[in-house]
C-alpha cells in the first residue's frame, strides 16, 4: 500500500510535538499507557449497553516489553483495538481523539472516564522512536490491520495478522547522541520507575517481565536469577479508597512511597469533594522544615493527577505562598488540560479547587491549634515564620487567614500564645496590646523599656524573629485593639496627674535637654524626661511608622537604603546618673558633654545598636574613672 502523507497542519503539529511540546522524553510512557487503559475503558463502556458482553478486570491488562538487541519496546494491550477507519482517523489525522469522540456519545457512567482529549499523545513517541508500528484488532473485527511510520514523512496501513482483540505498539529506540541517551528506555529498571511515577494509579494491571534472585532450588545460600512476570502499578490509589478502611500508618506509610519528605507527616486531611468541581485530594503538614525551604531553589506545589495520572510533579497554583510547606496531590477528573496535558490552562476549574483547599487547610491548622496544642506548636517553630511573612506579604491582603494562626512568646506565660489568648486576658483599662522585639527572649527581658508595662501588670507579647514586627504593623490592631511596642514614644499607660508631672519635668529641664541634643548633633531628634524608666538612667525609644528593631533589620538587608528611625533619648530624672549629669550642664561642660556621649553610647548597647567609634567609647570610660 502506498505511503499516505499527513495533512499540512497534521504534518506540522507532528514536527512540534516531537521538538518542542513535551518538556521531558519519558512522558511519552505516560501518553501510550493512557491511551492503552482508554481503550479497555471503551470495552467498559460497551458492555454497560451490551449484554452479549461480559466484562471481566481481571482480562484486561496492559504489557511492555523490551528487546535491547533490537532496540525495540513493546506495549500490547486488551483493549478495544482499532479498523481499518479508525486507525485512519485517529492516527492518520493528528489531533483527533477517539476518546474524545467516545466520552461525547458515552457519558461518564460508575466513575469511569476516558482520559485521551487531544488526540496528540500517541506522537509522543515519536521523541524516542525511529519508527513506530501499530497493530489492532478491533472488537467485533476477524481483521487486524499494521499502521506503520517513521515520522513526519507520512505512514502505511496494511492488513496484518493478531491473534487477540486489543493493539499492540512497536518503537524502534533511537541511537544514542552526544546529547540524548535514549538506552535507558531500553532498560526494564528505568521503565518500571516511570510507571510508578506516572501511571501507578492506572485501574489495570501493567505488566513486564522482570530479573530478580531467588534461592537456587535445593540451596538456602546460593541464588540464582530468574524472570517474572510482575504488575508494576499499584492501581487503586489510596485516595480513592474509603477513609474508614486506612490508618493512620496507611496515610505515613503513602507519604514516605511518595517522597513528601523524610520525616514523619505532623497531621494529615482527607479530602472527597463533590460539588461545582469534583476532586480527590491527601494533603499533610510535614514535621520539619525541608532544607531548602528558606531558599530560592525550593519549588512548592502540589502532585496533580488526572483521573490517575500524574500530569504535574508540583502544581504551584493550586497552593498560597504562606501555605507552601504542604505537601501532597490532587486528583481532579474535571480540568481543563493543554495539548500536552503537562500544563494547565487557568479555568475556573483550577482556581476553585485551589480555593477549597486553602480553606482546608486553614481549618486542619486551626484544628491542630485548638485540640493538638502541642503538634500546632511542633509546626510552628517549624513553619511560623512563613505564616508571618504571608501576613506581610501582598499588602497584607491575607492577614485575616492568618492572623489567627500566629504565636508570640508570652512574657506573662513564658510560653507561646495566639493574639485571642492575649485579649483574653487583658484587664479592662489596658489600651493595647503591648509587644517589645528583640534578637532573643533573655535580651528582650533586659530591656529598660518593659519596666513600666510590666509594673501595670500588664502582659507583653516577645517578638524575637526579624519578620515579627514587619507582620504586625500590618495587622495593626485586633479585635479592635492597637498594637503597641514598648518602645514607642506614648505608651498610653500614665494618668492625668503623671501626664502633668512629666510635662513639668520636661519644662523644667528643657535647656538641659536640648544642650544634649545639641551635643549628639542629628543622632537623636530630641531628649527628652522618660514616663516609662524605673531603675535604669537611659534608653532609645522611636517616633514614627519604622521602630529601632525594624531599621537592624533593613540595615542587615542589601540594598536596603540608608533607612533610620527617629530615635529619642530618654532620661530617667530620677536616677543619681541625672544628678551627675544636672551639676556638670551648671558647672563644667566638658564633663557635661562627654556624660551625654556616654549615655546616648549605652542607650545604642542596650539596644543591640553599634557604637560609631568604639575606642572613643572606651576613652570617655577611662576619663571618668580617672
Amino acid at each position: 500500500m502506498a505511503k499516505k502523507q499527513f495533512k499540512a497542519e497534521s504534518k506540522r503539529l507532528l514536527e512540534m510535538m516531537i521538538n518542542s511540546i513535551y518538556t521531558q522524553k519519558e512522558i511519552f510512557l505516560r501518553e501510550l499507557i493512557s491511551n492503552a487503559s482508554d481503550a479497555i475503558d471503551k470495552i467498559y463502556y460497551k458492555a454497560l449497553s451490551d449484554e452479549s458482553l461480559v466484562f471481566n478486570k481481571e482480562d484486561y491488562y496492559i504489557k511492555v516489553a523490551v528487546d535491547p538487541s533490537q532496540r525495540t519496546l513493546t506495549l500490547t494491550d486488551t483493549g478495544i483495538g482499532m479498523t481499518q477507519e479508525e486507525l485512519e482517523n485517529n492516527l492518520g489525522v493528528i489531533a483527533k481523539s477517539g476518546s474524545l469522540a467516545f466520552k461525547q456519545e458515552n457519558e461518564a457512567k460508575d466513575g469511569h472516564n476516558i482520559i485521551g482529549q487531544f488526540g496528540v499523545g500517541f506522537y509522543s513517541a515519536f521523541m524516542i522512536a525511529d519508527e513506530v508500528v501499530v497493530t489492532s484488532k478491533a472488537l467485533g473485527s476477524e481483521e487486524a490491520y499494521r499502521w506503520t511510520s517513521k515520522g513526519a514523512d507520512g505512514y502505511t496501513i496494511v492488513p496484518a495478522e493478531k491473534d487477540g482483540v486489543g493493539t499492540e505498539i512497536v518503537l524502534k529506540i533511537k541511537e544514542n547522541t552526544e546529547d540524548e541517551q535514549y538506552d535507558e528506555f531500553l532498560e526494564p529498571y528505568r521503565l518500571r520507575a516511570i510507571i510508578k511515577k506516572y501511571s501507578d494509579f492506572i485501574r489495570y494491571p501493567i505488566k513486564m517481565d522482570m530479573k530478580s534472585q531467588k534461592p537456587k532450588e535445593g540451596s538456602e545460600e546460593e541464588l540464582e536469577e530468574v524472570v517474572e512476570e510482575q504488575t508494576l502499578n499499584s492501581m487503586v490509589p489510596i485516595w480513592r479508597r474509603n477513609k474508614n478502611e486506612l490508618t493512620e500508618e496507611d496515610y505515613a506509610a503513602f507519604y514516605n512511597e511518595k517522597r513528601y519528605g523524610f520525616d514523619q507527616p505532623l497531621k494529615h486531611i482527607h479530602i472527597s469533594a463533590d460539588g461545582a468541581v469534583v476532586y480527590n485530594a491527601i494533603l499533610y503538614i510535614p514535621e520539619n522544615t525541608p532544607f531548602d525551604y528558606y531558599t530560592k531553589e525550593y519549588a512548592k506545589g502540589l502532585e496533580l493527577y488526572s483521573n490517575g495520572v500524574l500530569i504535574m510533579d508540583k502544581c504551584a497554583d493550586l497552593l498560597p505562598d504562606y501555605f507552601s510547606f504542604v505537601k501532597g496531590m490532587v486528583d481532579s477528573e474535571d480540568l481543563s488540560l493543554n495539548i500536552s496535558r503537562e500544563l494547565l490552562q487557568h479555568d475556573r476549574q483550577l482556581k476553585l479547587i485551589a480555593k477549597n483547599i486553602k480553606n482546608k487547610i486553614k481549618s486542619m491548622l486551626q484544628s491542630m491549634l485548638k485540640d493538638e496544642r502541642e503538634k500546632y506548636e511542633k509546626f510552628y517553630q517549624a513553619f511560623g515564620r512563613q505564616l508571618k511573612f504571608g501576613v506581610y506579604n501582598d499588602y497584607g491582603m491575607n492577614k485575616g487567614d492568618l492572623q489567627d494562626l500566629l504565636l508570640f512568646t508570652s512574657s506573662k506565660e513564658k510560653k507561646l500564645v495566639s493574639l485571642d489568648e492575649y485579649i483574653s486576658r487583658m484587664p479592662e483599662d489596658q489600651k493595647y496590646i503591648y509587644y517589645a522585639a528583640g534578637d532573643s527572649i533573655e535580651r528582650i527581658e533586659k530591656l529598660p523599656q518593659i519596666e513600666l508595662v510590666l509594673d501595670k501588670g500588664y502582659e507583653i507579647l516577645y517578638f524575637t524573629d526579624d519578620i515579627d514586627e514587619f507582620a504586625i504593623k500590618i495587622i495593626a490592631n485586633y479585635k479592635e485593639k492597637e498594637f503597641k511596642s514598648v518602645s514607642s514614644g506614648d505608651l498610653g499607660i500614665e494618668s492625668d496627674s503623671e501626664e502633668a508631672k512629666d510635662e513639668t519635668e520636661q519644662n523644667d529641664n528643657k535647656e538641659l535637654f536640648d544642650g544634649m541634643l545639641a551635643q549628639l548633633g542629628g543622632k537623636v531628634v530630641s531628649v527628652k524626661a522618660s514616663k516609662r524608666l524605673k531603675s535604669h538612667p537611659v534608653c532609645l525609644s522611636s517616633e514614627g511608622e519604622l521602630s529601632i528593631e525594624m531599621e537592624k533589620i533593613l540595615k542587615a538587608m542589601p540594598d536596603s537604603g540608608n533607612m533610620k528611625a527617629d530615635k529619642v533619648l530618654e532620661i530617667n530624672v530620677n536616677h543619681e546618673v541625672f544628678q551627675s549629669l544636672k551639676k556638670a550642664y551648671g558647672s563644667d561642660t566638658e564633663k557635661f558633654n562627654l556624660y551625654t556621649q556616654l549615655l546616648y553610647n549605652q542607650a545604642l548597647l542596650i539596644e543591640g545598636l553599634p557604637i560609631q567609634d568604639p575606642v572613643e567609647f572606651t576613652n570617655d570610660i577611662c576619663k571618668v574613672m580617672v
